[in-house]
């Protein structure tokens, strides 16, 4: 594609890689059988299939996207990405769709200063990380705050990993949106799906 200047990414399971703190948290509580607890998109399907497995799934998350951050990974590729961002002058901002506080977290965790605390610990401020001014973070209450933020910053691409943020009909015509699967299957819901961050690189950077 053409010069890349600006450029947006989603947080929670486009770069942060949760997988590993949803087995953990789900096979801890009793939740979920080991083997059935592969990967997020595992525990969910699990635990929806359960009486009242919802609600299970709700408290399962304010624990995860609150405690459990610190123990989140990036995805593998995505410092790649990041860095030959930085080297080739673009600027980076990261658009969230994320409230305060959980709606089932008896702990009441700040999800976004837990958010900021795991990006800080992960270099992304840092002039010899990713260098990602923390000005440039947002954090959206709702999807349609999160497009109109897109749209405001007048980025280049963005990627996110739900869909129905790409394809919502207020998301702006100006912006390439990239789907980030994470090798899951698409079923050709976007036509730009992209199974890993090497792959994305590829795209962007040629």
């Amino acid at each position: 594609m053409g010069e890349v200047k600006r450029i947006g990414i989603d947080l929670d399971n486009t770069l942060i890689n949760y997988d590993g703190v949803f087995r953990a948290f789900a096979t801890e509580r009793g939740l979920v059988a080991p083997e059935l607890a592969i990967s997020k998109l595992h525990v969910r399907t699990a635990l929806r299939a359960l009486p009242e497995g919802d609600l299970a799934w709700q408290r399962l998350q304010g624990a995860v996207y609150g405690r459990g951050v610190r123990d989140a990974v990036l995805f593998d590729g995505a410092d790649a990405f990041l860095r030959l961002a930085r080297e080739r002058g673009c600027e980076v901002f990261v658009v969230s769709h994320k409230t305060e506080f959980g709606h089932h977290d008896p702990e009441r965790i700040n999800l976004r200063h837990a958010a900021l605390e795991w990006m800080t610990a992960r270099g992304f401020f840092h002039a010899e990380g990713f260098a990602i001014p923390e000005v440039n973070v947002t954090f959206a209450a709702t999807r349609a705050e999160k497009i109109a933020v897109i749209r405001a910053l007048g980025v280049n691409v963005f990627i996110d990993d739900l869909p129905e943020v790409l394809k919502d009909a207020e998301f702006p015509e100006s912006v390439m949106g990239i789907l980030f699967t994470g090798g899951a299957e698409t079923l050709g819901c976007y036509p730009r799906a992209y199974a890993n961050w090497r792959e994305i690189t590829a795209m962007v950077f040629g």
